[in-house]
């Protein structure tokens, strides 16, 4: 079957405003600058949205129906940008809230390194509560760098996992390893959240399958995303391995593309997010299509 007629095959049921297929993890804007550099005035909004609307349309006729950004706040998150596009464009554009300590913590604002975990918790559920800029969250975003983790990053979870349980939000970590992953899980059972609100991002980075096996079968997330054509061969791997485990249900799929860059001319190279339809799905099982991309986005981030 040629590549076009499959596309039109696997996906085509999934193409409608209430069966359509989510991208859990992609950026339209991100400034990199770190936080005690973000400032109102760095970008110019309309430049974004111009850059924008072209590359949401595109994916909106493959049958994107929600996109989730994922850019936290003090590394470029705008939700106000979020929902001009999203009633621009016509698909759902999810913002988030919490703090990201991946990096080395560049993106960790003062306070937080002062505040507590409850503290911190309080600050994220009051957005939940009142909203951002008229935009309530609909997901906790935070990040951790590769296990062991610090004091810091161990707080910042805490945090997330209080968050989640106070709001019954689901937290998608970026996670620097497999080591990470499992502290990170055993946080959330200190906490007393269920594990299936705690998404393991990035889980590509971890190469050992035993490890994505396990964090599945605790019943939390395992999200392989970045996925890009050079790198579409392990992803396939990553996703056949969750799928003769029995796993699938426990899968995430996402490309982290997007990333117009403040402080670059024109925003820099912003990345389309059509492979995961064109290129990267046709190279999986058609009759895993709609889990992957419809029922466990819903699953896991709620409808």
């Amino acid at each position: 079957m040629r590549r076009r007629d499959f596309l039109a095959a696997a996906t085509a049921p999934l193409f409608g405003a209430e069966t359509g297929t989510i991208l859990v993890h992609e950026h339209v804007m991100v400034d990199f600058a770190g936080a005690g550099q973000i400032r109102t005035g760095r970008y110019d909004p309309e430049e974004v949205f111009r850059k924008a609307v072209p590359k949401l349309t595109e994916i909106k006729k493959l049958g994107c129906v929600r996109l989730q950004e994922c850019t936290p706040q003090f590394i470029g998150r705008d939700p106000a940008l979020m929902q001009r596009l999203q009633d621009a464009v016509g698909i759902a554009i999810w913002t988030n809230t919490g703090i990201y300590g991946a990096a080395n913590h560049k993106y960790v604002p003062a306070f937080a390194k002062t505040a507590t975990a409850e503290q911190l918790a309080r600050r994220s559920i009051r957005e939940c509560e009142e909203g951002v800029d008229g935009v309530k969250p609909r997901f906790i975003k935070t990040g951790v760098n590769k296990g062991p983790l610090d004091e810091l990053d161990r707080k910042l979870v805490r945090s997330a996992a209080i968050t989640s349980r106070e709001t019954g939000l689901t937290v998608a970590s970026h996670t620097g390893d497999g080591t990470a992953a499992i502290e990170e899980l055993r946080i959330f059972e200190e906490e007393q959240v269920p594990p299936n609100r705690f998404v393991s991002v990035h889980a590509q980075n971890e190469r050992n399958h035993a490890i994505h096996e396990g964090l599945a079968r605790a019943d939390a997330w395992v999200e392989f995303d970045g996925i890009r054509e050079k790198s579409a061969g392990w992803h396939v791997e990553c996703v056949r391995h969750m799928a003769a485990k029995g796993l699938l249900g426990r899968t995430l799929i996402s490309q982290d593309s997007g990333w117009y860059r403040v402080g670059e001319p024109g925003g820099g190279d912003y990345r389309g997010y059509t492979y995961i339809y064109t290129g990267f799905l046709p190279r999986l099982e058609p009759a895993w299509v709609p889990q992957l991309m419809r029922d466990n986005p819903r699953e896991a981030f709620g409808a």
